[in-house]
Order: structure tokens, then sequence, then C-alpha cells
């Protein structure tokens, strides 16, 4: 029996993010906490299109490829983070369009947050984020990661954020971790 499995998720796919530079940090760290195996999905690679499955997503009756492989990256997984900018007070698009794209495969998995932005570090589109995942029986973790003004904690191509940050995600991960491990019940039930 192996380690937990991590999902990583960048949420942006735009020219120019920042995104993969984040989460290059924060797969670092998970890395260090050695509590979970941690894999990653970019929605920037992925590319899924607008929703264009013809079924229900609660039918698990997919028709595309991209859909299938999509499916078993998210069934694998047992803990999500999600690594996502704020565009407009919300989350991006991408994002949407890949949650919505499956459901009961997200069931009974802990979500944890590291946003980042401007002023607010991402905050409001974590905010928005939470009620969209409890919908799908995810349980969203309180405490996130924020990182405002992100762009200047970037040298050289690095995320170089401060104690609190660094101090945050790891203390997210042991949250994921103990979440993660107490949910296994209800996940096995569901998979039944």
């Amino acid at each position: 029996m192996g380690k937990p499995v991590l999902q990583v998720v960048i949420a942006s796919t735009r020219p120019g993010r920042v995104g993969p530079t984040v989460a290059d940090w924060f797969i670092a760290l998970a890395g260090q906490h050695a509590g979970f195996d941690v894999r990653v999905s970019d929605l920037g690679e992925l590319a899924l299109p607008l929703m264009n499955e013809p079924n229900h997503p609660k039918l698990r009756r997919y028709q595309h490829q991209h859909t299938k492989d999509w499916s078993a990256q998210v069934d694998a997984a047992d803990a999500f983070v999600f690594v996502l900018p704020e565009y407009n007070y919300t989350f991006t698009a991408p994002l949407k369009n890949a949650i919505d794209y499956l459901h009961g495969e997200w069931a009974y998995k802990p979500v944890g947050f590291v946003s980042y932005g401007g002023v607010s570090g991402g905050l409001r589109a974590v905010q928005s984020l939470k009620p969209v995942v409890s919908t799908l029986n995810m349980f969203a973790l309180p405490a996130s990661v924020s990182l405002p003004f992100v762009a200047s904690s970037i040298v050289d191509g690095v995320l170089v954020p401060g104690e609190l940050a660094t101090g945050t995600a790891k203390a997210m991960l042991d949250e994921l971790l103990r979440v993660a491990d107490a949910l296994k019940p209800l996940r096995a039930n569901s998979a039944a």
C-alpha cells in the first residue's frame, strides 16, 4: 500500500502565466513533506475543450479520450491542491471547465488552494471556488496559501515567497494528509 496521491492542478492557461512557477515551488515543498505521491495536471497542457461530452458526467459514459484520461487522473487522486490565479474576482474558466467534465471522481477528497495575484493574493478566487467543490462532495480545507503581489516574489524565474507562505503550505500539506486519511472509508464506499 503506497502513499496517498496528491494531484496538483495548475489552473492558469494564459501565455506568460506564472502558475507553473508557483506550482514548482509548492511541488518541491510537497516532495519534502514526503507524505504523498505527488502528481501534476497542468490545464494548459491538457487543453480540455469546452465541455464537449454528450452525457452528464454522473453517468461516466465518456465518449472522448481526453475525458477518459482526465477522469483517470482525478479518480486516482486522494487529495488535490489547486494552484490558481484570480481573474476578475473569481477563478479561471479552464478550471471550472475541468471540474465540470467530471462528477463522482471528485467525491470525498480534500482540496487545498495555493492562490496568487495582486493585492488579494487570489483569495476571492478561492472563496468563489469553495461552493463549487463542496457541491461535488469535496472537502475544502479552511486554510489556504495566498501569494499577494506574486510577481515581486519571483526571482530569476523561481518563486521565493516569505516564511509565512512556506509555513502555511507545510501546515496545509499536513492537514490534507489527515483529511485524506479520514475520508478514505467514504471514498472506498463510493467506489463500491
